[in-house]
């Protein structure tokens, strides 16, 4: 475990569903899967405001090939809103470096897959060939106008925004027990806009096997930002998931994108 997971969660997380039962908590910490001397290795990157619950399916999958999955929670993460709009975007992708690096001191090959600010994140890394084959999902290379141009001045005028109808998923029980902050830190969507950028400079950098999976019903990152990805990455392949939103691996077409990252990681190693 690394240094920026101390301060995940250390029991399941109880979600705002009204309901009390046992399938309403989910597990949102860290996650440690598989065989810890496996060949092969999938490090595992949340979303902005996210834990790593949400790509905790993505390991589940790659463990059940007898590889090693991990999953962290990113700076500011697990913690507070308040916390998190203090981290910058070199933060997550410094921890994300370091997570990486980890693994491949102990595995022949380490493959990353990312969704959304995770999914840049795993293109960063990618671009700096610290992974043998990846995927992202959900990843937004861009925010629709105005909030790039806005969102410096408006963090200083309004903090914190309330996440309207919780986390964009399309399946309703997986949406009421999806864990995560309810309100985005402005700060972080700033965050969120200079890693954008880093990343899209860098891009021409990516010469690994890639699968680019994007919900069909994304109303967070464009699915022309899917299209654009796979025009831009040469060799990539296109997932689109036509019953999901953003939060795919939870969602409906979630055990669908889990066999399809899985094989395509199979495929690619």
């Amino acid at each position: 475990m690394s240094a920026f997971d101390e301060a995940a969660p250390t029991r399941p997380v109880k979600t705002e569903a009204a309901s009390t039962r046992p399938e309403d908590e989910v597990d949102a910490r860290p996650f440690d899967l598989g065989e810890p001397e496996a060949r092969h290795a999938v490090l595992c990157l949340h979303g902005l405001t996210g834990t790593p619950y949400e790509v905790r399916s993505l390991g589940e999958a790659a463990a059940a090939r007898g590889w090693r999955a991990v999953g962290p929670a990113l700076p500011g993460h697990a913690r507070s809103p308040e916390e998190l709009a203090r981290v910058s975007f070199d933060e997550w992708l410094g921890a994300a470096r370091d997570a990486v690096e980890d693994l491949r001191r102990r595995h022949v090959t380490v493959m990353v897959a990312g969704l959304s600010m995770g999914g840049l994140l795993t293109l960063a890394l990618a671009s700096e060939q610290r992974a043998a084959a990846i995927a992202v999902i959900g990843t937004p290379l861009r925010l629709r106008p105005p909030i790039p141009q806005l969102v410096g001045i408006a963090k200083h005028f309004k903090p914190f925004l309330a996440k309207k109808g919780g986390s964009d998923i399309r399946d309703p029980a997986a949406r009421a027990r999806h864990p995560g902050y309810p309100v985005m830190p402005l700060a972080s969507v700033h965050e969120l806009v200079r890693l954008q950028r880093w990343v899209d400079r860098r891009l021409s950098g990516v010469r690994v096997p890639t699968l680019v999976a994007h919900g069909a019903h994304d109303g967070t990152a464009a699915p022309e930002d899917a299209r654009v990805l796979n025009r831009r990455i040469a060799g990539s392949e296109l997932l689109m998931l036509e019953n999901s939103g953003h939060v795919v691996p939870v969602d409906h077409d979630g055990e669908r994108l889990a066999g399809a990252v899985g094989g395509f990681f199979e495929r690619s190693v």
